[in-house]
């Protein structure tokens, strides 16, 4: 397999990338568009993007473990520009005047419409996580040489998830709510996800594995720049 990280180019657009792309993206902006709705499943009450958004976290450690963390980042950051797209279009579609016998503005309003302090919240937990879940697979996967794939997953889960958890729940919520009502949402939706990523790690090691064959690839991030801002090093 090839593991020259400036080899990884020539199979940077193949079939097989694309569809993962694609994939990280359509979770993305799925889970953000579904949290909307609260639901209850046995008792813990969370918000419907929970059950779509953890999958954008697996398909990234796909992403990071075959591709490396170079390209992990451009996705990153086309997920994030994808998703404002979205939110802009979301927000001029909301500001258009709705037609005099169209009658569903509240809905849409209330459904689709978004608060500013929810939108950053959104966005820094989106990029602090993802980064922190990518950045820790990739040096581990150098640490390990490449073995012990469930250990990189878990781990960078554990790590990016809690990021992802307290940062938007901080900012959305902070001032609004109790303390200890969220810490204790901070906690539930990291635990969740956490756990939702353990269990999918049998999928996880046949995605790679598969993903691996398909592309003759298998990157290591020896020497590179870790940088998040970066797009070229």
């Amino acid at each position: 397999m090839k593991t020259d990280i400036e080899r990884q180019a020539s199979s940077g657009y193949s079939i097989w990338f694309l569809l993962i792309v694609a994939t990280f993206i359509t979770c993305l902006i799925t889970a953000n568009i579904v949290a909307v709705k609260l639901v209850d499943l046995g008792g813990l009450i969370v918000d419907a993007g929970i059950v779509i958004f953890p999958v954008s976290y697996i398909v990234g450690d796909v992403l990071t473990e075959v591709y490396g963390f170079k390209q992990a980042r451009r996705v990153i950051w086309l997920g994030f520009f994808c998703n404002l797209i979205v939110v802009i279009g979301i927000v001029i579609g909301q500001a258009l005047p709705a037609a005099g016998f169209w009658d569903g503005q509240a809905a849409y309003d209330r459904i689709l419409g978004y608060t500013p302090r929810l939108l950053i919240a959104s966005f820094i937990a989106f990029l602090v996580g993802e980064f922190a879940n990518s950045y820790i697979l990739a040096r581990m996967k150098v640490a390990t040489k490449g073995r012990w794939l469930w250990s990189r997953t878990i781990t960078s889960t554990v790590v990016g998830q809690a990021f992802d958890s307290v940062i938007f729940i901080f900012i959305a919520f902070w001032g609004t709510s109790p303390n200890d009502a969220l810490l204790s949402s901070m906690l539930t939706q990291w635990l969740f996800k956490v756990a939702y990523e353990a269990l999918a790690t049998p999928l996880t090691y046949i995605v790679v594995n598969f993903v691996k064959r398909k592309e003759n690839l298998d990157v290591y991030d020896r020497g590179i720049s870790f940088n998040p801002l970066s797009l070229s090093d």
